[in-house]
């Protein structure tokens, strides 16, 4: 790579070690982490072809960009973009996540006005949902679950502020989902394996 920007290109030798080179391997940390970010969310949701392309480039990445480091072991700004990309990955493979919205999660509604309104969205979106009558410390409440994919999350707690927008509710993975017998989604949740897998070389 070196011969290419300097032989090639004409770049000075000056220029390719403080500035290129670096600049490369922060965009190279930024993509592999990113990838591994991805790469968990399909893990975790089973699809296992996807995992494991993400697998081989995060992998292909990281390789060229060690490399580099230990062919430039003298030029200190690599060791400064090194770092710096890993952790501006994380907040990029974050926002990646936060796009991707993959999976289902579980909402729980409660509140002490009726929720006639909000069931009726509910079912006009095909949400499943179910209401439970409860008591609480001030008396009767309503409680309501919905479990949905977390690409409608965001459409769902806008309505619910428009409708009940003094309810109370929570938003959590689902770990396990299944409908007539049949697993819709496996666990969400860490396991060993999978953060074996996640274990980053840094």
């Amino acid at each position: 790579m070196e011969d290419f920007f300097i032989n090639t290109l004409g770049t000075s030798e000056g220029i390719f070690s403080f500035i290129i080179l670096p600049f490369l391997i922060f965009l190279a940390r930024i993509a592999d982490v990113s990838i591994n970010t991805i790469r968990i969310i399909y893990v975790l949701g089973g699809r296992k072809m996807t995992a494991t392309i993400l697998g081989f480039f995060e992998s292909f990445i990281w390789l060229m960009a060690i490399r580099q480091i230990f062919e430039h072991l003298d030029n200190w700004i690599c060791y400064v973009a090194y770092p710096a990309g890993f952790a501006t990955g994380i907040l990029v493979g974050m926002m990646i996540e936060e796009r991707i919205a993959y999976g289902k999660v579980i909402v729980r509604i409660i509140t002490r006005k009726e929720v006639y309104h909000l069931l009726a969205f509910l079912s006009a979106r095909n949400f499943r949902y179910t209401q439970v009558k409860a008591e609480g410390p001030d008396g009767h409440e309503n409680l309501v679950f919905t479990v949905l994919e977390r690409e409608h999350l965001d459409e769902l707690l806008f309505k619910l502020k428009e409708i009940l927008p003094s309810a109370f509710y929570t938003v959590e993975r689902v770990n396990r989902a299944a409908e007539s017998g049949t697993i819709v989604q496996e666990t969400t949740r860490w396991s060993i394996a999978s953060w074996l897998k996640s274990i980053k070389r840094d």
